[in-house]
C-alpha cells in the first residue's frame, strides 16, 4: 500500500540493497571479518565498538575490503534506466550507505551518463558515524535536498530504513520482499520485486503538465468503477465523450449541477453528496452522475487518484453511478475544482413539488446548523483555531462533521410520507438563506422560532472564535422538510429511529414571501446574508 496521495521531489536509496546486486557484494562475508553479527548494521557494529583503536581497525578493514567489493559489485540491470529516468523528471537523487565515499564513488562510475556531481547527497558511513545518523539518515537527506520528508521516496530492503522512512513521514518502498518478509515495515509500505517496478510507482508522485490526463492513466482510475446498472447504455472511458442512458421505464427525470470548490481534502466525497442531496430533495432518488474534474498544474497522479476512489467509494455507497465527464490539469483553477452534474429518477405522483407547500405546515430541521461549514472551517483554517485557543480535539471533532453531510437517508424517509409538502437542503447562505429560498419556491411566508434553532456547541465556539454567523454559514447535511401538521410528530419519529435528530422550528403562514422570525415571544429581525459567511474566512 502506498500514500494515497504523494507529491515526490527526491528519491533517496539504499545502495547496497537497491541498486546493486546484494549476492555481488558478499555483505556476509564483509561483516564476519569485522565480527559484526549477521543481523547487526554495520555502522552500528562499528558505532559501538569501545576502544579507539579498534574502531579505526574496522574502519580500514571495512574499507580495504569493500574497495575489493566495489571493482567486482554488478549493478541491479534496472539501475541505468530508472536513475536517467528520474533525472530526467527533475527528481533529486540521494544514496545512503554503510560503506566508505571511495566504495560509493566506485559504484557510481559504473552506472553511464550517472555520476557523484548527479546525486544530492550521498550519504556514507562516515557522515553516519560523525552526526550519528543511524537513525536519521531519512531526515538528514531531506534537508540536503531542501525539501519535506513527506516529498521524499525512501527505496530499500532494510527494514530499519524503511521504519524510520515511515515514521519521518516520507514513502517507505520496500524493493526487495525476502528480506522484509516476516519484518514489521510501515502500513504506507509500497512493495515492489525489482527496481523496474519503481517507474510506475514514482510517477504517481510526479507533477502532471497542463491538459488532459493522460489516457492510460484514465483508464487505469476508470477501471476500478462496476458499470453494472442496466440503464447505462454507454460507460464512461477513453475515447467516451459522451453518456448514453435508458430511461424509458421512468416517469420524470430530475437534474442537477453543483461545482465543489471548497474542503479539497475530500472534494470527491462532496461531489457525490452535494449534488445527490439536491435530488433527494424532490422525491427523487439519485441515479446517474457526471463529473469535470478540474486540477491546477503541478498536481500528481495519486492526488488525482484520491478522487477518483472518492467518488468511486461514494456513488456506490448510494447506489449511484458514475456515468462520465472529463478530467484536465489547467492553469484557470489554483485548487482543485469538481464540477457535478447528477440525474435522478421518480414517479410523477411521487415529485415534490414545493409549490404544494400550504398554511398551516409545519417546518423540521435535520441534524443542526452548519454541519458543511463546521467540517470546512475545521479542515481548511484549523491551525487558524488553534491560535484563537480551540483545543486539537475540539478541531478534530469539528472536521468529523463531513462524515454527515449527506441528507439522503432523512429525505427518503420523509419522501415516503404522503404529509411531505416541500425539502430544501441547506448549502451556500446557511439556514437563513435556504428559508428565504423555500419561502420564494413555496409561494409562502415561514414564521421561525430562532429559540428552537439547533446550534452544534462546535459550531457555535468557532463562529465565536472567527466572528461570523451560523445562520449565514454554509450547511449542507441539514434538511428543511415542510409536512403537514397531523403527520409532523409521526414523521419525526420517523426520522429519528434512522439514528438522526430533527426538530420542529417553524411553520408555514400566509401567501407571499419571507421569513417572520421569532425569539423570546417577540418579533426580531430575520438576518440576510449577500454572501456566505465562509468567504469572509477566505
Amino acid at each position: 500500500m502506498q500514500n494515497p496521495s504523494m507529491h515526490i521531489k527526491g528519491v533517496l536509496f539504499h545502495f547496497e540493497t537497491t541498486l546493486v546486486k546484494q549476492a555481488s557484494l558478499n555483505m556476509a562475508a564483509i561483516k564476519i571479518s569485522i565480527g559484526c553479527p549477521a543481523d547487526r548494521h554495520i555502522v552500528y557494529h562499528v558505532l559501538n565498538l569501545k576502544n579507539a583503536d579498534d574502531k579505526k581497525a574496522a574502519v580500514q578493514n571495512l574499507e580495504d575490503l569493500e574497495a575489493k567489493a566495489a571493482d567486482t559489485a554488478v549493478l541491479d540491470p534496472a539501475a541505468t534506466d530508472i536513475l536517467q529516468y528520474l533525472m530526467a523528471k527533475g527528481l533529486c537523487l540521494a544514496v545512503v550507505t554503510a560503506g566508505g565515499r571511495r566504495f560509493a564513488d566506485t559504484i557510481l562510475r559504473k552506472i553511464p551518463n550517472v555520476g557523484a556531481s548527479d546525486i544530492t547527497a550521498i550519504v556514507t558511513r562516515k557522515e553516519m558515524l560523525e552526526l550519528n545518523l543511524t537513525a536519521g539518515a531519512v531526515r538528514f537527506v531531506a534537508q540536503k535536498m531542501n525539501i519535506a520528508p513527506a516529498e521524499l521516496m525512501v527505496v530499500a530492503s532494510d527494514p530499519a530504513i524503511l521504519k524510520e522512512a515511515g515514521e519521518c513521514g516520507a514513502q517507505p518502498v520496500s524493493m526487495d520482499l525476502s528480506s522484509t518478509s516476516g519484518q514489521s515495515l510501515p502500513d504506507d509500505t509500497c512493495q515492489i520485486g525489482g527496481l523496474k517496478e519503481l517507474i510506475s510507482i514514482v510517477r504517481m508522485g510526479i507533477p502532471l503538465p497542463a491538459g488532459k490526463l493522460p489516457n492510460d492513466l484514465l483508464r487505469e482510475f476508470l477501471n476500478q468503477f462496476e458499470f453494472d446498472d442496466p440503464s447505462i447504455l454507454i460507460n464512461p472511458g477513453v475515447g467516451e465523450d459522451t453518456a448514453a442512458v435508458d430511461v424509458e421505464p421512468e416517469e420524470v427525470l430530475v437534474l442537477k449541477s453543483d461545482p465543489i470548490t471548497f474542503a479539497t481534502d475530500a472534494i470527491g466525497q462532496y461531489a457525490v453528496l452535494i449534488n445527490a442531496n439536491d435530488i433527494a430533495t424532490s422525491g427523487a432518488t439519485p441515479r446517474w452522475l457526471l463529473t469535470t474534474l478540474l486540477f491546477p498544474c503541478g498536481v500528481t497522479p495519486s492526488e488525482i487518484r484520491l478522487v477518483f476512489n472518492e467518488l468511486k467509494a461514494f456513488s456506490r455507497r448510494w447506489g449511484i453511478t458514475l456515468c462520465g465527464g472529463h478530467t484536465e490539469i489547467t492553469d484557470a483553477v489554483t485548487r482543485p475544482v469538481v464540477t457535478g452534474m447528477m440525474a435522478g429518477t421518480v414517479s410523477r405522483q411521487n415529485l415534490i413539488d414545493k409549490r404544494n407547500m400550504a398554511t398551516g405546515d409545519r417546518v423540521l430541521l435535520t441534524k443542526g446548523v452548519s454541519v458543511e461549514g463546521t467540517a470546512i472551517i475545521a479542515r481548511e483554517f484549523g491551525s487558524r483555531l488553534s491560535e484563537l485557543g480551540m483545543s486539537d480535539s475540539e478541531i478534530d471533532r469539528c472536521r468529523q462533521f463531513l462524515a454527515e453531510i449527506s441528507v439522503l437517508t432523512e429525505a427518503r424517509i420523509a419522501a415516503q410520507s404522503e404529509a411531505t409538502s416541500a425539502m430544501h437542503d441547506v448549502t451556500e447562505g446557511g439556514l437563513a438563506t435556504a428559508l428565504e429560498e423555500m419561502s420564494i419556491a413555496g409561494n409562502h411566508r415561514i414564521e421561525i422560532n430562532l429559540d428552537g434553532v439547533p446550534i452544534f456547541a462546535e459550531t457555535r465556539k468557532i463562529c465565536d472564535l472567527l466572528g461570523i454567523h451560523p445562520l449565514g454559514l454554509i450547511g449542507s447535511g441539514s434538511l428543511l422538510i415542510c409536512c403537514r401538521k397531523t403527520a409532523c410528530q409521526e414523521l419525526m419519529d420517523a426520522i429519528r429511529q434512522s439514528g438522526i435528530d430533527v426538530g420542529c422550528i417553524g411553520e408555514v403562514v400566509e401567501r407571499g414571501q419571507g421569513i417572520r422570525a421569532v425569539s423570546g415571544g417577540r418579533e426580531i429581525d430575520w438576518p440576510k446574508f449577500e454572501v456566505d459567511e465562509i468567504t469572509r474566512l477566505f
